[in-house]
C-alpha cells in the first residue's frame, strides 16, 4: 500500500510527537484502548487516517486531541510503536497556531491561563491563575458577564479548604516572581516556536 504525503501530514511530521505518523497500520488497537475515544469527534485512528488524508482544518477545529487523557494505554499497545499520546499533543499545538482549537472545551483556556501567569511571574499563582483563567474564558465566550466571573472567582476562594489554605499561608493573595524571569520567557518564547 502506498502512503499518500500531504502538507498537513508532513507538518505534523515535523513537530516532535508527530514524527511517527506514517507508520500506522490502522489496526484500530488505539481507538479500542482509549477510555475518551468516545467522547471525541473522531476516534485516534479515525485522526490519524484524517491526517495523513491532508483533512487539517477537520482534525484541528475537532475536539478529538483535546479529549485526550494522557494515559498512554494506546501508545503502551501500539503494535508499530507510534505514540498517539504524543501525537495528540502535537495536533493540540498546532490547532492553537492556526487558531483552531476548539470552543467547545475549556483545555486549550487552561493551557493559555497557566502559560500567562508563567510568563507573568515565573511561577504558578494559584488565585492570579484562577482569575485569569476566567476572564480568558470571558474573552472567548463572551457569554459570561464580568462581574459574574468576577463572583466565580470570589467563590472558587471561599471554600472551607482554600480559606484554611489562606488561614496557614499555604495560599497568597500577592504573587511571587522570580528573579531570572528573562531567562524563562526565553525559554517559553523557543518552545511557542
Amino acid at each position: 500500500m502506498k502512503e499518500i504525503v500531504t502538507g498537513f501530514a508532513e507538518e505534523v511530521c515535523s513537530i516532535p510527537g508527530g514524527e511517527t505518523i506514517h507508520k500506522c497500520i490502522q489496526c484500530g488497537v488505539c481507538s479500542g484502548s482509549c477510555p475518551n475515544a468516545d467522547l471525541m469527534d473522531y476516534s485516534p485512528r479515525k485522526l490519524i487516517a484524517m491526517v495523513r488524508s491532508g483533512m487539517r482544518e477537520e482534525v484541528l477545529s475537532s475536539n478529538s486531541m483535546w479529549y485526550c487523557l494522557t494515559c498512554y494505554l494506546c501508545t503502551v499497545r501500539c503494535p508499530r510503536g507510534i505514540k498517539p499520546t504524543e501525537l495528540m499533543h502535537a495536533l493540540e499545538c498546532l490547532a492553537v497556531r492556526h487558531d483552531l482549537a476548539t470552543r467547545r472545551t475549556t483545555t486549550p483556556i487552561v493551557y493559555q491561563s497557566f502559560v500567562d501567569i508563567l510568563t507573568r511571574n515565573g511561577r504558578v499563582h494559584e488565585v492570579d491563575f484562577i482569575f485569569r483563567y476566567y476572564l480568558n474564558l470571558y474573552r472567548l465566550f463572551l457569554r459570561m458577564k464580568p462581574l459574574a466571573a468576577l463572583k466565580m472567582v470570589a467563590l472558587a476562594f471561599m471554600t472551607p479548604v482554600a480559606l484554611k489554605l489562606f488561614g496557614r499561608g499555604r495560599l497568597a493573595f500577592k504573587a511571587k516572581r522570580i528573579k531570572r524571569r528573562r531567562e524563562l520567557n526565553a525559554i517559553l518564547n523557543t518552545a511557542r516556536s
